[in-house]
């Protein structure tokens, strides 16, 4: 049993006010839950640069943060039988690859452990077709392997999404948007949180900065290479917040995401409900793929099964985080991690895009380091 006395959460609270005091964005919510109680549940700074107060409640655009909603909604059809890791995505999906070819030899596994070959292609470039998902099938079932599949892991930015998303759909007939909100979100109770904004929900997300990068370090040539200006750009857009993109575009709270961490963290439950079995959880969040220069990315990357897991020098799970801590970052702004060992689900959520190489990766890690020293003394 670990806990968070008052002095722990006004140094860390001291600490998430520095962030905003320095201007690392704008605003920002930090949540921690430990042993399935909320104990940090912070918020401060505005919703954008001229904009009102950051509360709680505030939604938030999470990026990749999206990919472990959408891959536990198809771990659970998994676990019910409907699929299994190993089958090929051809097996569900016929029009993905034709028969004998490369492309038709990729699996499940290698799809949420980003080895499926497929990390980028030319419909990543193409915004304006994002929200309408036929078009997204059509480039699916057009795209070819970069990569031999099961090779080369490569960070899937939004293919993860988008081969996912429709083998939930053709596993369980519900789009994948209504699917993960139907069977992870409406269970655990995170109603602040969607993949993409539903049809009639007013656009209260905040908006995006994307600061300028630092020229005090040498820069490494890791990340995805994409301006801040032009990612929050794209994603201040309302056509691209109102698509359905489950590798990038979900609307989340930092206490919905470490509610959804915590769940993972306690092997799968929470308060009495149960997203998924012990055992899927252990297959899910442990390493299945790990590369030393990641073939998208540029950098040190461990793949669990739709989760990134820990113990890199390069990771924002702290400076010495270990392999089975397990969470996923998005785009310059956001992180969020389970630890089962401590049995925390932490979410640190930013309306900031920084440099993800360092920038992004030092205040989230020293964010990381903090909260997770406090539960160790």
């Amino acid at each position: 049993m670990v806990a968070l006395t008052d002095s722990d959460r006004q140094q860390l609270r001291a600490e998430f006010d520095r962030h905003l005091d320095v201007g690392l964005h704008h605003g920002a919510q930090l949540a921690v839950y430990v042993d399935g109680d909320l104990v940090v549940d912070f918020a401060g700074g505005t919703t954008g640069p001229d904009g009102d107060e950051t509360t709680v409640e505030t939604r938030h655009l999470v990026f990749s943060c999206t990919k472990p909603y959408a891959g536990v909604g198809l771990h659970q059809l998994i676990e019910q039988g409907e699929a299994a890791y190993d089958d090929p995505v051809v097996d569900h999906w016929p029009g993905f690859a034709d028969n004998g070819t490369q492309k038709a030899e990729i699996t499940i596994r290698q799809v949420l452990s980003h080895t499926a070959g497929i990390p980028y292609g030319d419909f990543d470039d193409q915004p304006e077709k994002w929200g309408d998902w036929d078009a997204v099938v059509q480039a699916m079932e057009d795209i070819d392997p970069v990569f031999d599949p099961g090779e080369q892991p490569a960070y899937h930015t939004f293919n993860y999404g988008w081969v996912v998303g429709e083998l939930i759909h053709r596993l369980s007939g519900q789009h994948v948007d209504e699917y993960v909100a139907e069977h992870v979100f409406d269970p655990l109770g995170m109603d602040r949180s969607s993949i993409g904004l539903d049809s009639d929900d007013d656009d209260d997300v905040a908006t995006l900065s994307g600061f300028e990068m630092y020229d005090r370090c040498r820069d490494p040539g890791e990340g995805l290479g994409i301006p801040a200006s032009e990612s929050a750009d794209a994603f201040n857009n309302e056509a691209v917040r109102r698509a359905v993109i489950p590798a990038a575009n979900g609307i989340s709270t930092a206490r919905d995401m470490a509610q959804f961490y915590a769940c993972m963290a306690n092997g799968g439950e929470l308060d009495g409900t149960r997203l998924l079995d012990e055992e899927t959880v252990a297959e899910a969040t442990q390493t299945h793929a790990e590369t030393d220069a990641d073939g998208t990315l540029s950098r040190p990357a461990r793949y669990a099964l739709g989760f990134w897991t820990g113990g890199l020098a390069n990771d924002m799970f702290g400076s010495f985080s270990r392999e089975r801590m397990f969470g996923h970052a998005g785009l310059g702004s956001i992180f969020g991690w389970g630890d089962p060992e401590l049995n925390v689900g932490f979410a640190y959520v930013t309306n900031g895009i920084r440099e993800e190489s360092w920038e992004h990766a030092a205040r989230i890690s020293g964010m990381s380091d903090a909260v997770r020293l406090a539960l160790h003394e």
